[in-house]
């Protein structure tokens, strides 16, 4: 199944929903990055937050990102989404190896730690929007879930998950986002929250073979679901030399100038995507020309 987003509402539009499957996108996350199966599972989930939140987003060059900063071995991650199904990201310590939890479960809390999560959705106004909270689990789910009703006021649950296969490749990632209204009736709360009571698990759901839609019927069901909106998700890195020249022109003439006086090239990594470009001598001195200061 190719990765997607489908959206949705419930209960005479009392309820707003986001399910996803995304094994694809977090499987090339993992090739990006060579993730330890932990660091995996969180990136995974963080990713897949991301790009569902990212589709709430108006503007064609509106862009969210989600900072997870912790006291763990994996000191943190950082994700960007835009409106159109695009994610990318990446974790500070990516070879991070623990045992599992009490549970038998990749220990993705003790992997992150105590810390904070930032929101940051660009807009394109003067100043982007940032809402932060302290973590409350570092499971990442529950943060947001966390993030959602105190930041933005808006009572949700959030469910998220990543399988991994015995050869640490990943078999299932996906997740969903239910969101209530503020005229939300008690009975459809109480209806939502048996619903999840009896739900199994992300992963659980789609390893059955079950669709981003039949997640939302079996959180949702018996609120008359109506799907609104169905979008491709992919794992997507927009950089590309050029921009990786502007970030060299931004150092300065300096700065340049005495990479260029060691008379080697360089070689400049992107974070997102773990992809390098190298600068030879002469393609420095290119650049140096650009330079303004």
């Amino acid at each position: 199944m190719a990765d997607y987003i489908v959206r949705a509402t419930a209960a005479n539009a009392q309820i707003r929903a986001f399910a996803a499957t995304t094994r694809e996108l977090v499987e090339a996350a993992r090739k990006a990055h060579d993730t330890s199966p932990v660091v995996t599972a969180a990136l995974g989930r963080l990713l897949t937050g991301g790009v569902m939140m990212g589709t709430t987003l108006k503007g064609e060059k509106d862009l969210l990102t989600l900072q997870v900063s912790g006291d763990g071995p994996m000191k943190g991650m950082t994700v960007t989404a835009d409106s159109q199904g695009n994610v990318k990201g990446y974790a500070i310590k990516p070879q991070v190896m623990l045992p599992p939890s009490a549970l038998g479960k990749l220990d993705v809390g003790g992997a992150v730690g105590k810390g904070m999560l930032r929101v940051i959705k660009d807009m394109g106004l003067k100043e982007p929007y940032v809402g932060q909270t302290t973590l409350q689990t570092g499971e990442i789910a529950e943060d947001l879930t966390y993030y959602f009703a105190t930041s933005e006021q808006v009572p949700s649950s959030v469910g998220l998950g990543v399988l991994m296969e015995k050869d640490n490749t990943v078999k299932q990632a996906g997740g969903f986002i239910v969101q209530l209204m503020p005229f939300t009736e008690d009975t459809v709360i109480s209806k939502l929250e048996r619903n999840l009571a009896e739900f199994s698990s992300v992963t659980t759901v789609l390893n059955e073979g079950k669709t981003p839609e039949e997640m939302l019927n079996l959180v949702l069901k018996g609120m008359d679901v109506e799907i609104t909106d169905t979008m491709p998700a992919r794992f997507y890195c927009n950089c590309d030399k050029k921009r990786v020249e502007k970030a060299i022109i931004s150092i300065g003439k300096k700065e340049i100038s005495e990479m260029i006086s060691e008379n080697k090239p360089i070689e400049v990594n992107c974070h997102f995507c773990n992809t390098f470009y190298n600068f030879s001598v002469e393609e420095l001195k290119a650049v140096l020309k650009k330079c303004s200061k």
